[in-house]
């Protein structure tokens, strides 16, 4: 085994998800994962693609990433929305809550830790 992984999206097919009914506020939204990495103590590592619509997002876990493509929108609970576009950059800690909404098909890598 390689001590080095490329981002290669031809090399592993996508995982293919959508959020939790209960969370979903308006359109139809579909995800696609490539996770490319899952090392010991629960980090992981990929990218991810949804398809425009809102949900409410709750995290317990820490995560990195770095926007591609596309437009999103995330909003804190009582807080500013922050538009994101490609070249943009976020982290949410554990303990955010919100909303993400995808206004044009985005595009990321990521780096999360559980």
């Amino acid at each position: 085994m390689s001590a080095w992984i490329k981002f290669d999206l031809s090399s592993i097919a996508p995982e293919e998800g959508a959020p939790a009914p209960d969370r979903l506020i308006s359109g139809t939204p579909t995800f696609r994962t490539w996770n490319f990495e899952e090392a010991d103590g629960g980090l992981y590592v990929g990218i991810w693609e949804a398809t425009p619509g809102k949900w409410r997002i709750v995290y317990e876990e820490w995560e990195y990433f770095h926007i591609l493509s596309g437009h999103s929108i995330v909003t804190e609970e009582d807080g500013p929305a922050v538009q994101l576009k490609a070249g943009d950059s976020m982290i949410l800690r554990p303990g955010f809550k919100g909303t993400w909404e995808v206004v044009e098909t985005t595009r990321k890598d990521y780096v999360i830790r559980v």
